[in-house]
């Protein structure tokens, strides 16, 4: 049975000095990145900001004592900008080496499947046949995927929309042969829009964590890194993947495993 979220106990409330470490303001302030359809996005009726990555900040909050002050981006970029300039406290990526110059990451907290989209009539059916020279992959700019696939891809060509909701109409639009992203956006876009399917597997698994401004040290890196660890073993994070209906997305192992 799962609990839910609200009901879930916070742990022992950690000393004012880690606080002030990683929320030096009256306010906790949060970057949620509403272009990863899997952690957040906007209430049908109020607009607000809800999901998986809006709950975990709000138990930041309660538990540091802290009012919540929520920045709704809708790039990866966008997020991690926020964090690395020190505009914010804390955000929600996916962890990359290519983010780590000014973020501390915690562990991961979920994780996630990075997957290709390509038309019903397309020659494709693997994807290690995505890889191929003349082949046009469209990708979130900045995203964690478009990272990725920048390190990986050899022979193909990446092509890069304005944000991860962007990628299939600019696929489709433009003529390319494959669209790439996290699986829950693709599989929302297929319903969406007729003629098109997933490649089976994945090319990746994105590893879901926070972060913060390295500057803030060791003190406050600690604490938000406890703080994941307590929301992934006290059932928090599962609770609130099953609140959203949120499909293909797990809870990830306790850290160093």
């Amino acid at each position: 049975v799962t609990l839910p979220v609200d009901a879930i106990a916070l742990p022992a409330a950690p000393d004012a000095a880690a606080i002030a470490a990683l929320v030096p303001g009256d306010t906790l302030r949060a970057v949620i990145n509403l272009g990863n359809a899997v952690l957040a996005g906007r209430d049908a009726t109020t607009g607000e900001p809800i999901g998986v990555s809006v709950d975990l900040a709000r138990r930041l909050g309660r538990w540091l004592g802290k009012p919540v002050a929520l920045t709704p981006v809708t790039t990866a970029a966008a997020a991690v900008a926020a964090v690395s300039n020190g505009d914010v406290d804390v955000g929600f990526f996916a962890i990359d080496p290519g983010r780590g110059a000014d973020i501390r990451f915690t562990d991961a907290y979920v994780l996630i499947e990075g997957a290709y989209l390509v038309r019903n009539d397309s020659p494709l059916q693997e994807n290690a046949e995505v890889d191929r020279t003349g082949h046009h992959v469209v990708v979130g700019k900045g995203s964690a995927y478009d990272l990725f696939l920048t390190r990986e891809i050899k022979a193909a060509t990446l092509v890069r929309a304005a944000s991860s909701q962007a990628v299939v109409d600019t696929f489709l639009t433009e003529g390319h042969a494959v669209a790439a992203g996290v699986r829950q956006q693709l599989e929302a876009d297929q319903q969406r829009l007729p003629g098109l399917r997933l490649l089976p597997g994945h090319f990746m698994v994105i590893r879901q964590a926070m972060g913060l401004p390295k500057v803030r040290g060791d003190v406050a890196g600690d604490l938000l890194a406890s703080f994941v660890e307590d929301a992934k073993a006290s059932g928090f994070v599962k609770a609130a993947l099953a609140r959203h209906g949120i499909e293909g997305a797990g809870v990830a192992p306790p850290a160093g495993r």
